[in-house]
């Protein structure tokens, strides 16, 4: 791979219209407006981040996630730019390439979870669970629907994921100007393909990265086949999904640690005995050690300085620090794997085989021992997983033969309606000319489209309208 290529300022759709020469900024810089002038960036707002349905001004959603990662790509950008640029690492690498990832990455960090459904990861999960559990349940012109389906349509819907659904939401979804969404460069809509396989090709055992899940639909195959050869990666990940995994990784795993503070699912104190009960403390002069000891000085001088909450207080400064400590990291990571980056041979991600991996999974084990199987967690999922079911029943029910000779209720038309002009616009442009089992995946997929679409608030609202409940 070479960033002659990977860095194409294509899009989909060619303007066709002259622009003018007042207009100074690069192809990636416009793809940032585009962006944050957009509805489905805005809804992030108002979409769960780790805490469903929670009604505090200071807990993290998904916009101010997506907000923060885009922060961390950039420094990341900036960091790896600088490393290659002064050591000379790559000839074909200088100040414009350092200027361009630096606004891709920016973008990236955007829209990574742009196609998430409401309710955080646990909506995912619902989806796939429900689609494994009644797909079979179904039937069309007197077949059951899993019988129809082929096996990539099966298990795009079996192993659903927000990730996949991002590049549909920016590619298509978003109905501003026509059928090619955000129209982004396909640079930035490289980057943003976490996992350059189909469903039907994931495996989580087999150590590739690049393999773990699923990274675009059958019906985006076109447009990731596109971008792929425009892009040439050809099947790898482009070099920059790497630093926007890790931005993504420092982002969640750092915030999950504060939110649980501030939400009070874990003490200062639990905290520390989990940190120091790891092997990784007794190694002296390690960075996990300097970590920890970092974090006993922060609270220290929270005490000394009479801060009213202490724990707060030191767990915010320590993170902070644990920030910098893993985003240096991951820089480093980057350039010593330069070699397998850039040919499509690493595979793994850019913590692995540092010490700040350590850090990074034991992060990860606290918050999801005190904040992931905390009892108002686990109420608020079943509640979302109420909404969930309700509304997948209803919309997929409704779905199955809208479009089609066959009749449907009158309760089955009124649900098609509540479904936005837009995203069956969008459906009725590419299921043109399919046949009937393609026009019927379409359709599926226009159920999850909606319910993607939705913010917590209004999942949740509309569950309690169609039930009656005032």
């Amino acid at each position: 791979m070479n960033w002659n290529n990977l860095l194409c300022k294509d899009r989909i759709r060619t303007n066709t219209k002259s622009t003018t020469s007042r207009d100074l900024r690069t192809e990636f810089e416009k793809d940032y407006h585009r962006i944050i002038g957009s509805a489905a960036f805005r809804r992030l707002q108002d979409k769960t981040q780790v805490f469903p349905l929670d009604k505090s001004d200071f807990i993290r959603t998904r916009l101010t996630h997506s907000l923060e990662v885009s922060s961390f790509a950039k420094s990341l950008a900036q960091n790896v730019s600088e490393k290659i640029i002064k050591n000379k690492i790559d000839p074909d690498f200088g100040v414009q390439q350092k200027e361009d990832i630096c606004a891709i990455l920016q973008c990236a960090g955007l829209i990574h979870d742009i196609g998430n459904p409401p309710f955080g990861h646990f909506g995912e999960t619902a989806i796939q669970d429900w689609f494994k559990a009644n797909l079979s349940k179904y039937t069309f012109n007197g077949r059951p629907i899993d019988e129809l389906l082929n096996d990539q349509m099966k298990n795009d819907l079996y192993h659903f994921e927000g990730n996949t659904q991002a590049l549909r939401v920016v590619s298509k979804l978003h109905f501003l100007v026509d059928e090619h969404g955000m129209n982004l460069t396909k640079a930035l809509l490289a980057t943003i393909i976490k996992y350059p396989v189909s469903s039907l090709e994931t495996d989580k055992t087999c150590g590739d990265i690049r393999k773990k899940k699923m990274g675009y639909f059958l019906a985006e195959k076109d447009i990731f086949d596109d971008i792929q050869k425009s892009v040439g990666t050809n099947g790898c990940r482009h070099p920059l999904t790497f630093l926007l995994e890790a931005a993504d990784d420092i982002a969640y795993k750092t915030a999950d640690i504060e939110d649980s503070i501030k939400k009070r699912c874990i003490t200062y104190k639990q905290l520390l005995e989990e940190l120091k009960t790891d092997e990784a403390y007794e190694k002296e002069g390690s960075v996990y050690r300097k970590m920890v000891d970092i974090l006993e000085r922060k609270y220290s001088k929270a005490i000394d300085n009479n801060i009213e909450n202490p724990d707060i207080y030191a767990v915010q400064n320590w993170v902070i620090n644990i920030q910098g400590q893993v985003i240096f990291a991951a820089s480093d990571s980057f350039i010593e794997n330069y070699a397998d980056i850039m040919s499509g041979d690493y595979r793994y991600d850019l913590f692995h085989g540092t010490e700040e991996e350590k850090i990074m999974d034991k992060l990860g084990e606290i918050a999801y021992k005190y904040a992931f199987t905390s009892a108002q967690i686990f109420k608020l999922e079943i509640a979302a997983d109420t909404i969930f079911n309700f509304l997948l029943d209803r919309f997929v029910e409704a779905a199955i033969n809208y479009d089609t000779d066959n009749k449907m209720s009158v309760v089955g038309t009124r649900v098609i309606a509540l479904i936005s002009d837009d995203y069956r616009r969008i459906y009725h442009l590419f299921s043109k000319d399919k046949n009937d089992v393609e026009k019927l995946y379409l359709r599926l997929l226009l159920s999850t489209d909606y319910l993607c679409g939705m913010t917590d608030s209004f999942a949740k609202n509309l569950y309690q309208e169609l039930n009656g409940i005032v």
